[in-house]
C-alpha cells in the first residue's frame, strides 16, 4: 500500500478503514458506541474534519494520550506513519457524513 496522501478523499477514507482494520484500534473503539474508548461516530461528532483537527488526531493516534474521554490511556502507535494515520481519521471522520 503506498504511504503518499492520494488526492481523492473517498480513497483516503477507504485505505484508513483499511489501515485501521489492520491494527489493534479495534481492541478500543467501535464504530458505534463506547467500549474502552469513544466510538468513531462520537469522534466524528466532536472534531470537524479541518485541516488542523485531523493533523490532531493523527497526532493522537501516533503519540497516544488521556484526558480528553476520560482517565484510560490510548496506547501510542509509533510505527504508524503521519501520512497513514491521517487516512485513518479520515475513516473515523466520514462516521459523522454517514449519520447525516
Amino acid at each position: 500500500m503506498a504511504k503518499s496522501q492520494t488526492t481523492d478523499p473517498k480513497k483516503d477514507i477507504e485505505l484508513g478503514k483499511a489501515l485501521i482494520a489492520k491494527s489493534d484500534c479495534f481492541a478500543c473503539h467501535k464504530p458505534d458506541g463506547k467500549l474502552v474508548g469513544p466510538s468513531y461516530t462520537d469522534i466524528a461528532k466532536k472534531y470537524k474534519s479541518t485541516d488542523a483537527n485531523t493533523t490532531m488526531l493523527a497526532g493522537k493516534i501516533i503519540k497516544g494520550g488521556s484526558g480528553t474521554w476520560g482517565q484510560i490511556p490510548m496506547a501510542a502507535h509509533p510505527k504508524i506513519t503521519q501520512v497513514d494515520a491521517k487516512k485513518m481519521v479520515a475513516f473515523i471522520l466520514s462516521h459523522n457524513a454517514e449519520k447525516k
